[in-house]
């Protein structure tokens, strides 16, 4: 089997670690990394599949990958063997973990007012305007506690989890005040030390502004600017700041002023962008976001830029199918030209409700063309690029993390065939066995 070189943590953490040794993988899919950057283009369809193959995991890290066959005589795998607890995947498909880049757990209640308003038809603006969308949701995450709040958050990972998912990124956004925010992140990150898998928080304090500053604009901008970020960035509770760039939410100026705060206090930027109408992009490349969200509405011009940018763009098509919208986010017309793909949830109460990735896989094949193998690389590799993780995410590898799902099927196409289908039966996640089987 394919090894990875024994530093002296590896070898610690074997001591402190009971190996797992993954085996009668009947479709192990690899997604080996291509370098530093996301993959495009034709790279997204490459899978590295191995078949009746096994996966050696010590210490939270893989350490060696190849047939089953290799491992039987591996040597290491054969003098160690009462100490490794072996795990037969009985003949299905191991994937990376899902890499959900694009979440927003901190909430309360479901949105069950703008759900009935909408199949009644009613639009996303319209909805807004009466006092429903994001705004609705601010008073229950305002009124929660810290730990009412990081339930909610370990619950949704947990699900998440259940579907394959083991790295996620989590937003705050729907407390809107200088304190809720903060609660929020907070909460975030006291749900992540109980998840076995990695999570990746993100301050959007600029999802929308509150309805006691809608008169006031700049004051909250530069609450955001000058409070919030420093704040989230000394306390250490989140690696990037998102701004909700849109008609109805914040200009492109007001983007500028909070990313540039955000690069001032070393935080990472992604932004939600050309989801409801075209925006220029250039303005924005000075900050190199990690990501771009939604682009449904994106413009030529930008679609060549980003072909040669390693900025992602992250395409959420559970919000256009939750919209009841026609048009889903072009990812044919990205892929061809270059741009590095990913895709995620958006899990949300108001436009998202779901944290099956493969419900999205399934989505971005029959709504936007993708083919399996790309769905499957972007929901993985490309999505640990969003991240800025691929060196650890996003990838079976030796010298990565140990985050792998198992699919009871027997082929890796039917996790995007099955719609809405049947839950991940084994998940790892940094190491750790999550069964999910009745």
């Amino acid at each position: 089997m394919a090894k990875a070189k024994t530093s002296k943590r590896t070898t610690q953490a074997r001591e402190s670690a009971a190996p797992i040794l993954l085996t009668n993988i009947g479709q192990l899919v690899s997604v080996r990394g291509s370098g530093a950057g996301p993959r495009r283009g034709k790279e997204l369809s490459e899978l590295s599949i191995v078949e009746d193959a096994a996966v050696l995991c010590v210490g939270g890290k893989i350490v060696s990958v190849g047939s089953r066959r290799e491992a039987q005589r591996d040597a290491w795998i054969r003098k160690n063997k009462k100490k490794i607890r072996e795990m037969d995947c009985r003949g299905g498909v191991v994937l990376p973990g899902f890499v959900d880049s694009h979440t927003h757990p901190v909430f309360t209640n479901p949105r069950l007012v703008d759900f009935e308003k909408r199949v009644s038809g009613a639009t996303y603006e319209e909805i807004a305007e009466a006092g429903g969308g994001i705004r609705s949701s601010i008073e229950g995450v305002r009124k929660a506690t810290r730990r009412q709040l990081a339930d909610h958050v370990l619950k949704a990972l947990r699900e998440m989890s259940a579907m394959g998912t083991t790295t996620v990124e989590a937003k705050s956004g729907y407390g809107l005040s200088f304190e809720a925010e903060i609660k929020s992140l907070e909460a975030i990150r006291e749900a992540a030390k109980q998840w076995q898998g990695t999570v990746v928080p993100t301050l959007l304090g600029a999802h929308v502004v509150p309805a006691e500053f809608r008169q006031r604009r700049d004051e909250y901008v530069a609450l955001i600017r000058d409070k919030m970020i420093p704040e989230a960035a000394h306390r250490k509770l989140a690696e990037y700041v998102d701004v909700f760039c849109e008609q109805g939410a914040f200009t492109m100026r007001e983007t500028q002023a909070i990313f540039a705060s955000a690069k001032v206090h070393g935080l990472g930027t992604r932004a939600h962008v050309c989801q409801l109408s075209e925006a220029a992009l250039d303005p924005l490349e000075q900050f190199e976001p990690a990501s771009y969200d939604h682009m449904d509405c994106v413009v030529d011009a930008d679609v060549q830029s980003l072909a040669r940018m390693n900025t992602v763009a992250t395409l959420l098509p559970g919000a256009n199918y939750f919209l009841g919208l026609r048009q889903y986010p072009p990812a044919r017309k990205l892929i061809d030209s270059g741009v590095a793909v990913a895709l995620a949830t958006d899990y949300n109460p108001g436009t998202s409700p779901t944290a099956s990735m493969p419900f999205v896989l399934s989505l971005a094949c029959t709504q936007m063309k993708m083919s399996p193998s790309e769905a499957i690389t972007a929901a993985t590799y490309n999505g640990a690029c969003a991240l800025e993780l691929q060196d650890r995410k996003g990838s079976i590898e030796p010298g990565k993390d140990a985050d792998l799902a198992v699919f009871d099927v027997q082929d890796y196409r039917e996790i995007a065939y099955w719609i809405a289908g049947r839950v991940c039966p084994e998940v790892i996640a940094n190491g750790e066995l999550l069964r999910n089987r009745d």
